[in-house]
């Protein structure tokens, strides 16, 4: 059986493709979806323009989100999540953190890139505000994909990355710098799974080189994260992780305890309250 990587994802449709760089429309067998762009598939052809995904190769990460009744996949086998914000609109830094925290729990690496830096005025407050980011080792690339995407490219040579971030952050201007040719691209994966323009939510994978590869993701508001536990979270917060174990208390949820040596921390500077407060929502 002929076996491929999803490079499109809608719902449980998905477009698979071959060594031979052409494509196949495919489903799952069943009514659950538990394929993601980026998976590596074996696939049976049930006729000669269509197959069904039989066996998914195992995964050297996945990247989802989650809330209290579902899992929503957005890529695998990624190496790299580059956070898309912008200048203009404003965006909302929950979201960073909580992209942040499940880069960190999925141990994939992250990239913070403040889109429409052309836009000084907003883009110097911008930079102020994400400073935080930096200081914590984040990589933070001012960029205005619009005019010179270039400064962009070295940090995605040899990864396979994934965009997030709120719509309209610039992710599809990013994209289309980079490649050019993706609006016909997009046209060609709409026609071959016969979906319309597909307004609805989902993936794709495009190859900037052999070995450097990038997932646009559609654009989200919120990144659940009902699937990680407190530990989980705790050990995702990198400025933390110096202070756990060194709690009065073992069972310490760095909230309001005495003795707690994170809540110390924050008190003395060293942790930023910004942060401890996007922690207590998230364990909220």
């Amino acid at each position: 059986m002929p076996e491929g990587q999803i490079v499109a994802a809608y719902g449980r449709q998905y477009l698979v493709e071959l060594a031979d760089g052409s494509t196949v429309p495919c489903v799952t067998r069943g009514k659950k979806s538990g394929a993601a762009c980026g998976d590596h598939v074996t696939i049976k052809m049930t006729s000669p323009n269509q197959g069904v995904i039989e066996a998914t190769a195992p995964r050297r990460s996945l990247l989802f989100r989650s809330d209290a009744f579902r899992e929503k996949l957005i890529a695998s086998n990624v190496t790299q999540i580059v956070v898309v914000v912008a200048a203009e609109p404003a965006f909302y830094e929950e979201l960073i953190n909580r992209c942040l925290i499940a880069a960190e729990a999925t141990e994939i690496k992250a990239l913070i890139v403040l889109n429409k830096s052309d836009m000084l005025e907003e883009s110097a407050q911008a930079m102020a505000k994400l400073a935080l980011y930096r200081e914590l080792g984040y990589p933070l690339l001012p960029l205005s994909a619009k005019l010179d995407v270039a400064p962009l490219r070295p940090y995605l040579q040899g990864e396979t990355s994934v965009l997030v971030g709120q719509s309209g952050m610039g992710k599809s201007s990013i994209v289309n710098a980079l490649l050019p040719d993706v609006e016909a691209r997009t046209q060609e994966i709409s026609q071959a799974l016969n979906s319309g323009r597909h307004t609805t939510t989902h993936a794709q994978l495009y190859h900037l080189d052999a070995t450097s590869h990038i997932v646009d993701s559609p654009g989200m508001q919120e990144f659940g994260l009902h699937h990680l536990i407190r530990d989980d979270i705790v050990h995702a917060f990198v400025e933390f992780r110096p202070y756990i174990g060194h709690c009065r208390f073992s069972n310490c949820k760095h909230l309001v305890e005495p003795g707690c040596a994170v809540l110390e921390a924050a008190a003395q500077g060293k942790i930023s309250q910004r942060r401890l407060d996007s922690y207590r929502k998230m364990l909220a």
